[in-house]
């Protein structure tokens, strides 16, 4: 049985039931905890340590690659048709259809949907690069819209001031694994005949009102990038969708535009999920839900030492969303004014940090043509300047936690 999104009593519980344990963890725990590192100089903490999940997977992938290699059948098998159906009944959609990265993922819906020169495609000037790439690409222009400075999502009240007649789609990017608020987007759309595509590449398991991220726009994109919650051993990304037609459409984009080897109804791509990065997303796959679960335990640890640290310096904790499921892809942190400072005083004491993102989309120099300038989205610029994202991830200790943020507590701006 593949897991589905539990009811909304069930989210809560789970909720409350992080912090009592932290409660206690805190006044026991953490204590022992803290008095043993003073003992210790430098603990190594990494951003991420993917050398400890494998090891939790790898009887399970290397069997799974060894069936593979043995079978010869490397594109378009049967471990990317089964990963295919998980994802589409994990994401709550009628298909799920396999491509070779979230980049690719994100061209093809929007090829799916004709985007072409001269179209313009509303999104969050807040994301990694290949948010607005794929429209470019497309001879289509980005129009920006600014986002929430607590969720770090597309702002959906500035949304409407941004539609022109040529506004094709509205693609917010649940980042960080939150869903952008998407019930008004979604009315907004259906008002003004607007297609709504997710960019869902760090949100794989988030639900909005227990609606799961990909399953509420005419598609969700998906990167299986290794950093991911679910991540390959290299490249790969998932379109979902519930609408038959664009799924034909996918599936046949991502093959050159042919209906078969020899025959092409259009141009599409050569976009393929190979069988070997299908084969070890399926043995991670089982254990999607569990990791999730640990980065939202660890996140909720991190949240309650930070709160409770009497810091001597403005430090601002994730901001996570009644009703919904945050899977933190990231745990991400704002510090005004001390981000950089702070950052380097982690990494003198052996802990990773990385910043997402340091340059606004709308500032990059290979869209000057575009027009933008600096100040025109301040919220994008301002997180630009103060957030960063500590480890956080399923095989991070306790230790570890606790010496990141009495780390944190040394510092001195």
């Amino acid at each position: 049985m593949l897991p589905r999104v539990r009811p909304r009593e069930a989210q809560e519980f789970a909720i409350a039931n992080f912090r009592l344990p932290i409660a206690n963890f805190q006044r026991s725990r953490t204590q022992q905890i803290a008095n043993r590192q003073l003992e210790i100089s430098n603990m190594n903490v990494p951003l991420l340590d993917l050398q400890a999940q494998y090891a939790s997977v790898r009887d399970g992938v290397q069997q799974a690659v060894e069936r593979v290699l043995a079978s010869q059948r490397f594109v378009l098998g049967d471990e990317v048709r089964q990963l295919e159906a998980s994802i589409a009944e994990y994401c709550q959609t009628k298909h799920a259809v396999g491509c070779a990265s979230g980049s690719d993922a994100l061209l093809l819906a929007l090829m799916a949907l004709d985007v072409q020169a001269g179209d313009e495609v509303i999104t969050s000037p807040f994301s990694f690069f290949a948010t607005a790439s794929a429209i470019v690409r497309l001879g289509a222009q980005p129009v920006f819209v600014d986002i929430d400075p607590r969720s770090y999502n597309i702002d959906p009240s500035r949304v409407s001031d941004a539609i022109t007649p040529r506004t094709k789609v509205i693609m917010p990017v649940h980042i960080y694994g939150q869903c952008a608020p998407m019930d008004p987007l979604l009315d907004l759309g259906r008002r003004r005949g607007i297609t709504v595509v997710e960019d869902a590449a760090q949100a794989i398991g988030a639900t909005d009102n227990d609606r799961r991220a990909g399953s509420m726009g005419a598609m969700g994109c998906f990167s299986f990038y290794p950093t991911k919650n679910l991540g390959g051993a290299g490249d790969g990304g998932i379109v979902t969708t519930n609408d038959d037609q664009i799924a034909q459409r996918l599936r046949r984009l991502r093959t050159h535009g042919g209906a078969n080897e020899y025959e092409h109804e259009e141009v599409g791509i050569n976009s393929r999920l190979d069988e070997l990065q299908a084969a070890v997303l399926n043995v991670k796959f089982q254990r999607l839900d569990k990791w999730s679960e640990e980065r939202s335990r660890k996140a909720a640890v991190y949240s309650q030492l930070l709160d409770d640290a009497d810091l001597s310096f403005p430090l601002i904790t994730p901001q996570v969303r009644a009703d919904g499921r945050h899977i933190f892809h990231q745990y991400v942190i704002r510090v005004p004014g001390n981000r950089d400072a702070l950052m380097e005083h982690l990494k003198s004491h052996g802990i990773g940090t990385k910043v997402y993102y340091p340059i606004p989309l709308h500032r990059q120099q290979c869209f000057s043509n575009l027009g933008y300038k600096e100040g025109d989205y301040p919220e994008s610029e301002s997180a630009a300047r103060d957030t960063f994202a500590l480890p956080a991830y399923p095989e991070l200790t306790e230790e570890q936690q606790v010496y990141v943020v009495e780390t944190i507590k040394s510092f001195r701006p």
